[in-house]
């Protein structure tokens, strides 16, 4: 017996049921729109801390700018420049470079050979003019931006350099795959100015940079601009980094062992999106050893060519802490708002208990033969109308068990009676509905007949004599004699099909022959056009090369065919694409459960398990049938066209059905309708 569940119960759950979906709603609602906000104010942060960055290198860039220029811009440099004085170069430059911070400064003359290295004065002689940066500055344009300059070079400018800007590479998780173990090539930020004389002729340039390699400068700095070295349990909440291609030259993002991550590589999904597509990745991401919301952009060369990228991130572990308090806050607010209601529910059911419990109570003693029990309820509800109908039917309970017992007596022998007449009206009805049924099948014949008599034969009539006299007026050789021809011939195939649906009502025999499929769909198609533009319907044909000819009354299939094609085309009144296919079908494809038996039932068709077939299909994109319209297609005079008959697929299910073949239809509504015929090889 199944556990019973009180009305106390059940009223606290009523009361209580609403306002717990109510605040679990309001909970989860809240806990989305708070979550989203902070994963979209987060995105926002990173996405304003890469423009802060971007700011901070470029102000590098143009500090570098601006030295280079100024010194080039002075007479003292083109004087001793055009001079090739190398002693005046040097008083000019090496102060320059220990003050500001260069890695390279160096002075070239106008054919590009070096004059003077004030890291490496020893160095000089070879052509630096096939460095990007320098043709530039010698062409007379300024040239500022990132390069990056192989291991030879760096050594030329100066050996320290070289041994600067290699670095091993690291194993990383998530990483993209890589062939090389080192890296020797550095990203430099560098400038190259003109130096002109004071006719304004170039007499060579000057260019200075910065290696970035190894060089943590810049990306402190943006750590101390942007995030001013906040913290969360112990850890720093901001980080910047500069890659070379996929590799980390300059970073603060510490390893596991406490060192910065140099050598560590960027991941797959990253560096196609960054370095690939030059495009800016603003998302979360597993940086080294930890999740970070993160934002990367490409660093271009002066060619315009990606060469890296500048990143920088927050640590995800303080928001997905806020997230967790909110959630945690929620909770406890959803589960002391649950305790409360129950609390106040559990003492309004059992209030609202009490008389029902007292109801209860009396209908068991009336259930065991107590009569003109009464109770007292003042509650002012449904509950006092309850008690007082109680009272009522107690009173009224005597009288009618009386009543009762005398009309059994005089039910049982009506009962008697009204038992032997039913028995003999249903055999009755059983041989009426069988008359019925007949009357019915006959019916429909008869409809079917008529309504092709009514509404073909009296116009085509008047059509086929019109063209008879159009015939016997306009010579051979007129223009439009064709038409006439044409409409001659239709009239005579509209003729066929009334005489095919007469025969089908009185099940007249085919007339059997051998029919080339092909060449009646190609007909049909050829000659639709006739009856129906075409203009707008794309027609595809996908018949097999190897497809059988068939026995069939070809009048009667072309009739199916052209029906259906013409109902395809009249589906896509805005155009559309029309498919018809043709192709051979093995018996064994129809096989169903008991199909070791000699023959299987499949629809209509009685199908020898090793028996070939082929299959027409008219398949077309457009509005599709509805549901309600789908099982009484096939249902003669059903038609939802505004000028139909509801003729044509009635029709064509009935031949179909006479050559021992199967029609089926497959809708969907707005995207079209297909239309498959098996038939019998």
């Amino acid at each position: 017996m199944p556990r019973r569940i009180t009305i106390r119960t059940k009223l606290t759950f009523g009361a209580l049921a609403p306002l717990f979906i109510a605040i679990l709603i309001c909970s989860m609602t809240g806990l989305t729109i708070i979550n989203t906000r902070i994963a979209r104010q987060a995105q926002e942060k990173v996405r304003t801390d890469l423009n802060s960055a971007r700011e901070v290198y470029q102000n590098e860039l143009a500090h570098i700018s601006e030295l280079v220029e100024f010194t080039a811009s002075t007479s003292f440099t083109a004087n001793a420049l055009a001079a090739a004085d190398r002693a005046t170069l040097a008083a000019l430059l090496a102060p320059l470079r220990k003050k500001k911070r260069l890695d390279i400064l160096t002075a070239v003359d106008s054919s590009g050979q070096v004059i003077y290295r004030a890291h490496n004065p020893r160095a000089f002689g070879d052509n630096r003019g096939e460095a990007r940066f320098v043709a530039s500055a010698l062409g007379g344009k300024p040239a500022t931006g990132t390069e990056v300059l192989t291991f030879e070079e760096l050594a030329a400018e100066r050996e320290e350099l070289g041994r600067q800007a290699t670095i091993g590479i690291l194993p990383t998780p998530h990483a993209r795959p890589g062939a090389k173990d080192i890296e020797r090539s550095g990203m430099v930020l560098v400038s190259a100015a003109p130096v002109r004389d004071r006719n304004g002729n170039i007499v060579g340039a000057l260019y200075g940079g910065v290696l970035l390699n190894n060089d943590n400068t810049v990306v402190d700095k943006i750590k101390e601009i942007v995030y001013e070295g906040v913290k969360f349990d112990g850890k720093e909440v901001g980080t910047a980094t500069i890659f070379l291609g996929d590799l980390r030259i300059a970073t603060n993002v510490r390893a596991s062992d406490g060192s910065r991550a140099i050598g560590t590589r960027l991941s797959e999904e990253v560096y196609n999106r960054v370095i690939k597509e030059k495009k800016k990745w603003i998302s979360r991401a597993f940086v080294v050893n930890d999740w970070y919301l993160s934002a990367y952009e490409p660093i271009l060369d002066l060619k315009g060519e990606a060469i890296g990228s500048l990143y920088v991130g927050m640590l995800e572990e303080p928001y997905s802490a806020l997230k967790r308090n909110i959630n945690l806050i929620f909770g406890a607010v959803l589960v002391v708002t649950t305790l409360i209601g129950l609390a106040l529910s559990g003492v309004i059911g059992a209030h609202l208990a009490r008389p029902i419990k007292e109801l209860e109570t009396l209908a068991r003693r009336v259930a065991v033969g107590e009569r003109d029990l009464q109770i007292e309820v003042r509650t002012g509800d449904e509950l006092e109308d309850l008690a007082s109908e109680f009272n009522e039917m107690t009173r009224a309970l005597a009288q009618r068990e009386a009543e009762i017992s005398s009309l059994n007596r005089g039910l049982e022998q009506k009962v008697m009676e009204r038992t032997a007449e039913l028995e003999e009206k249903s055999t009755l009805l059983l041989k009426t509905q069988a008359d019925l049924a007949r009357a019915e099948k006959l019916a429909d014949l008869g409809i079917l007949s008529a309504g092709v008599a009514h509404e073909i034969n009296n116009p085509l009539a008047i059509i086929r004599g019109n063209t008879e006299v159009l015939e016997m007026s306009i010579p051979p050789e007129h223009p439009s004699r064709e038409e006439i021809d044409i409409i001659s011939q239709q009239t005579e195939r509209m003729a066929k099909i009334v005489a095919n649906l007469l025969a089908f009502a009185r099940q007249k025999p085919m007339q059997r022959e051998e029919v080339d499929i092909h060449r009646l769909l190609d007909e049909i198609l050829a000659q639709i056009g006739h009856q129906i533009p075409l203009d707008n319907i794309r027609v595809n044909k996908d018949y097999a090369p190897d497809l059988r000819r068939i026995s069939g009354d070809a009048g009667q299939l072309r009739q199916v065919f052209t029906n259906l094609v013409l109902n395809a085309v009249q589906a896509m009144p805005e155009g559309g694409s029309l498919r018809i296919g043709a192709t051979n079908v093995q018996g064994s494809k129809f096989k169903v459960q008991g199909a070791d038996k000699k023959n299987v039932e499949h629809g209509t068709l009685n199908i020898e398990p090793d028996a070939d077939f082929i299959e027409i299909s008219v398949r077309d994109t457009g509005k599709g049938i509805p549901p309600e319209h789908l099982k009484k297609i096939f249902t003669p005079f059903f038609t939802t066209k505004e000028n139909g008959t509801g003729l044509g697929l009635s029709l064509s299910y009935g031949i179909v059905k006479d050559h021992g073949g199967t029609i089926k239809v497959e809708t969907e509504e707005g995207k079209g309708t297909t239309f498959r015929v098996t038939l019998p090889g």
